[in-house]
């Protein structure tokens, strides 16, 4: 470890202080300019949002794992069967698999009895959840 000078010191405090004198903050203020149909797609876009209901249907998961393995099995689900939707969601740490919009839990049982035959840790989910 090097010890300086008094004189050093005092160029290398002066130094800092007109180093640091130049620091300036950012500026507050802040203007946007956006098109005004912006906003009005904004709000054609909510109110379809509202009319869309998802959690009133059963779905069935049938992974929950990996991000590369559950890519592989929505893809492969989806070749085999061709009517049924599905989609990925990121619930940490997991990624999982959910498949079908059931209206009635009948419905949903048939395909879940269907899709056991298939993938191994399969289940229904219920409305809501």
């Amino acid at each position: 470890m090097r010890i300086l000078t008094p004189s050093k010191r005092v160029y290398l405090t002066l130094a800092m202080i007109a180093l640091a004198s130049n620091i300036n903050a950012q500026d507050q203020n802040l203007t946007l300019n956006q098109d005004p149909k912006f906003e009005q797609l904004l709000n054609d876009k909510r109110k379809i949002n509202t009319s869309l209901s998802t959690n009133d249907t059963y779905r069935i998961q049938i992974f929950s794992g990996k991000s590369d393995e559950a890519k592989k099995t929505l893809t492969d689900f989806k070749r085999e069967y061709t009517t049924l939707d599905g989609t990925i969601i990121f619930n940490t740490p997991n990624y999982k698999v959910i498949v079908g919009n059931f209206k009635t839990k009948i419905e949903a049982e048939r395909n879940l009895a269907e899709i056991k035959k298939r993938y191994k840790t399969v289940f229904l989910l219920k409305p809501g959840k």
